[in-house]
């Protein structure tokens, strides 16, 4: 209990303090200083993560970091195991990127900020209209040389394995046209979410090599690439599986 006391109460607390650090390097990125803003930014959330990570003392193994690209446009496609997906992925991917959050975060004080700064997306699934509008600009950033990360499942799994994805999820990824970074995340779920305390479990994250769209089958590319990126996690995964025993 102390544990997860001192985890959510530095999660908290360091995301109240460091807004005003966030806020600044935000205005200055709109002042024109783009690049080493947006690196800062990451940086201050890079910190944040790892300091949560250390703090849950859980052993991550991380594999294929040499597949991330280090600059230009990419599209990270994750399964989506827990809470700590996203915390993980910031401490350890290595570089910037967005992700599409769920309409309901906007109102989450503090969250929100971060979200933005984060150079994250909020979508309203309820309302089409806005929801191709959301995955419009995403692709627009990712295309400008940025990083945008997608969670295919919808939600978060729980420990129920990989679930199906959803097709039409992928889209932002067909319509990018960019270099994409399959990753499997194993374990993340048993940080908080299993005993809803924070827990030391091992965790395991694995940066897959590329996956070009260009090499996709004409026709339905987004069930193509869904049925691809599904098959590359879900081997990944079981591989994992099959090393432990």
């Amino acid at each position: 209990m102390i544990k997860t006391i001192l985890c959510f109460g530095f999660l908290i607390i360091a995301m109240i303090l460091l807004v005003p650090f966030g806020l600044a390097a935000g205005f200055l990125y709109l002042l024109g200083l783009r690049k080493p803003m947006r690196h800062f930014i990451y940086f201050l959330a890079k910190m944040w993560a790892l300091s949560i990570i250390k703090i849950s003392r859980s052993k991550i193994t991380v594999k294929g970091s040499e597949n991330i690209p280090k600059k230009g446009s990419v599209c990270f496609i994750s399964n989506h195991c827990g809470y700590f997906d996203i915390i993980l992925l910031l401490a350890y991917c290595g570089r910037p990127f967005g992700f599409i959050a769920k309409k309901e975060l906007i109102f989450v004080p503090f969250l929100n900020i971060w979200i933005h700064l984060l150079n994250g997306l909020f979508i309203d699934r309820t309302n089409i209209r806005k929801a191709i509008g959301t995955i419009k600009e995403g692709v627009k950033r990712i295309k400008a040389g940025g990083g945008m990360i997608i969670f295919p499942e919808g939600h978060r799994s729980k420990g129920r394995g990989l679930l199906p994805f959803h097709p039409g999820s992928l889209k932002l990824a067909t319509m990018a046209d960019a270099p994409i970074i399959p990753v499997a995340i194993e374990g993340s779920y048993g940080i908080f979410e299993k005993n809803m305390r924070v827990e030391s479990v091992p965790v395991k994250i694995a940066f897959l090599e590329p996956v070009n769209t260009a090499d996709l089958p004409p026709g339905d590319r987004k069930q193509a690439l869904c049925d691809k990126i599904y098959s590359v996690i879900s081997e990944e995964l079981a591989d994992g599986n099959e090393r432990e025993e």
